[in-house]
């Protein structure tokens, strides 16, 4: 029997009904062609570090897609750089660290962030101003409706803030499109991409929109996610989590001039709308750094198995011993806390698989 839990980085998750780890693309294809015409629900897991699955398991098929490596292209000189296609399961940080020591620019922002390539294009992940929306030129997939593969350009991904096409194209209430390959186009040279977020930007010493050596993004990057508890270690329960729990929230204009002078906002070119920060919304509803641990947090339902980071508000973890029904309680609390204080509704980044978002019985005491 193999636990969800161990696969998974917030380490909780039941049982899988049937397990098959898939390690070349003929077997991915063969695993979900096999799946989908017994008719059983699939699951599709690799990195395993965007998901909360219930305590109960999964009553389906789970595919691990354990297929590794990437290759890089530089002979077409006309794109202005080099093309690096990676497998779905290829880890997403080893592929990052290969880019920045080989002068391939354009993904060093996104260092130290858990997961498969393959998971990338389907939230286009993202951290200090960049995503990976920036670099995809192709993403092939296998598409379960027509049980043929398809390739998909850039453009007709649809990319939005932690949003893509994958993300909503469903067979069964499971993903139509499963990622077979990424391929990057990325800029040669040792510099970094433009620095566009503030942190960052001081941390290296640059202005906003400046570039600076790729491998000191790298190295800043990697210390400003430690310093989150957003690097993985072994050691540290507060990197035993989904990362970000919740998506910075993207409002109207006339709800963000309604916020505190002092709530952060970042304008975007989505329809005029504002993105809010949901570390900082939390923070101002009552939820400090390690909300749930002290005895007199008002919350006890997860018993201090469960609590927001000790580093970092956005995170929900799992602090030894927490089930799934632990962490969501938490994170149930917290977005209806900032719903009862700002009338703004946080959404979950990570899927919830066989299981949702529900107040305890506690209530809210902040």
């Amino acid at each position: 029997m193999t636990l969800l839990a161990e696969l998974t980085t917030a380490g909780v998750g039941g049982p899988a009904h049937t397990y098959v780890e898939a390690r070349t693309e003929a077997e991915i294809i063969d695993a979900v062609r096999s799946v989908d015409e017994a008719g059983d629900p699939l699951l599709i897991i690799a990195g395993g570090s965007n998901l909360i699955i219930a305590d109960e398991g999964f009553p389906g098929t789970v595919i691990r897609l354990a297929s590794t490596g990437f290759s890089v292209n530089d002979d077409d000189a006309t794109c202005g750089g080099v093309m690096v296609k990676a497998e779905a399961g290829q880890p997403w940080d080893a592929l990052v660290e290969y880019t920045v020591l080989h002068a391939f620019s354009g993904l060093e922002a996104l260092s130290g962030i858990p997961g498969s390539t393959g998971a990338t294009p389907v939230q286009n992940v993202g951290a200090y101003g960049a995503d990976v929306s920036q670099t995809i030129a192709t993403v092939r997939t296998w598409d379960r409706e027509t049980n043929t593969v398809k390739s998909f350009t850039n453009f007709e991904l649809k990319f939005g803030y932690r949003d893509s096409l994958l993300k909503h194209t469903t067979v069964n209430g499971s993903p139509r499109y499963v990622v077979l390959t990424v391929e990057f186009q990325l800029g040669l040279g040792r510099m970094s991409a433009p620095v566009k977020y503030a942190e960052l930007a001081r941390e290296v010493g640059v202005n906003i929109g400046e570039r600076a050596y790729a491998n000191d993004v790298r190295r800043a990057v990697l210390k400003l996610r430690a310093a989150k508890g957003m690097v993985l270690d072994p050691d540290d329960r507060d990197t035993f989590s989904t990362g970000s729990f919740f998506t910075n929230p993207l409002v109207d204009a006339d709800t963000a001039a309604a916020l505190p002078d002092n709530a952060p906002r970042y304008p975007t070119a989505e329809d005029g709308q504002v993105k809010l920060s949901a570390a900082w919304l939390i923070d101002q509803a009552g939820f400090g750094k390690g909300f749930g641990l002290a005895a007199d947090s008002g919350f006890t339902a997860a018993g201090g198995r469960a609590s927001l980071s000790t580093k970092h508000t956005l995170a929900v973890t799992n602090r030894g011993s927490a089930s799934a029904a632990d962490l969501l309680a938490i994170a149930a609390l917290v977005a209806d806390g900032v719903e009862h204080r700002f009338g703004i509704r946080l959404h979950p980044e990570p899927l919830l698989i066989g299981c949702a978002l529900r107040a305890e019985s506690s209530g809210l005491n902040n």
